[in-house]
């Protein structure tokens, strides 16, 4: 439907087979966090995403989710040294998570980096929710499925702390990855939590506080639109209904295509 910009891949799982794979997360951050930050110093893009209105060219709830998710996961690819790579290098995931429960939360999304890899990459994944936390007030997203996201996630990496303590861990990631299958590694954790809550900024931004009330809203339109015309209409009411149902199960931004 235009009113939304994009539909359900037929096969989203055959369009992302290769992309799931931390190498390959690692090469598209590579490659599009510096595009999009230079499209957004040219003035291609409004920055932040959550602000662009509807009628925008981008503006469309795939686009602010994507988008939403680069301007959170941007900082940690501003790491000196390319070191956010350590974020999928298995040996070194027990250090990561040390470091990650060692650092004091903190509030900034300008930040300063200590000359520490695995401290700098703990404060830009802090740095990256605070980010995801200030678009959700930007959007006017439910508070409370922002509330305590960094508390959930301490828990989150509490359990994948425990994951790679035990006898063995390197060779089952080997083992996953080779089946297409995420080990806790914590590239995956936080891009797996930033694309969830990337997805709640995004449809508030787009669709509101409620999806049920841009959807009632949505049906006066088509009432309108479709007046003496009730085949139309209902057959316009229920694309709406399968496309929102579309939105809501996606679970990546991919899932939806343009």
């Amino acid at each position: 439907m235009e009113w939304f910009g994009w539909r359900l891949s037929k096969d989203p799982a055959a369009d992302k087979a290769a992309a799931f794979g931390p190498q390959a997360i690692l090469q598209e951050l590579d490659k599009r966090v510096p595009q999009y930050l230079d499209d957004v110093d040219q003035g291609r893009l409004i920055y932040p995403a959550c602000k662009r209105p509807r009628s925008d060219a981008h503006g469309d709830v795939r686009s602010i989710w994507d988008h939403t998710r680069l301007e959170a996961i941007r900082y940690v690819t501003m790491v000196p040294r390319r070191e956010f790579e350590l974020l999928a290098e298995p040996a070194r995931q027990g250090d990561m998570l040390e470091a990650y429960l060692r650092q004091r939360p903190h509030e900034d999304t300008v930040i300063e980096f200590t000359g520490s890899a695995m401290s700098d990459l703990a404060i830009a994944i802090i740095a990256g929710f605070n980010w995801l936390n200030h678009c959700a007030v930007l959007a006017a997203a439910d508070r409370e499925k922002f509330s305590g996201t960094l508390t959930n996630f301490r828990k989150v990496t509490v359990l994948a702390q425990q994951w790679w303590a035990m006898a063995g861990a390197d060779e089952r990631c080997g083992q996953m990855l080779a089946q297409h299958e995420k080990p806790p590694l914590m590239l995956y954790l936080i891009w797996t939590e930033y694309t969830r809550l990337a997805k709640e900024v995004a449809s508030a931004a787009l669709f509101g506080s409620s999806i049920e009330r841009a959807i009632a809203g949505r049906r006066e339109v088509l009432e309108a639109e479709f007046a003496g015309r009730p085949g139309e209409f209902h057959s316009a009411l229920d694309e709406l209904t399968q496309t929102m149902a579309s939105f809501e199960s996606a679970r990546d931004p991919d899932d939806l295509i343009g």
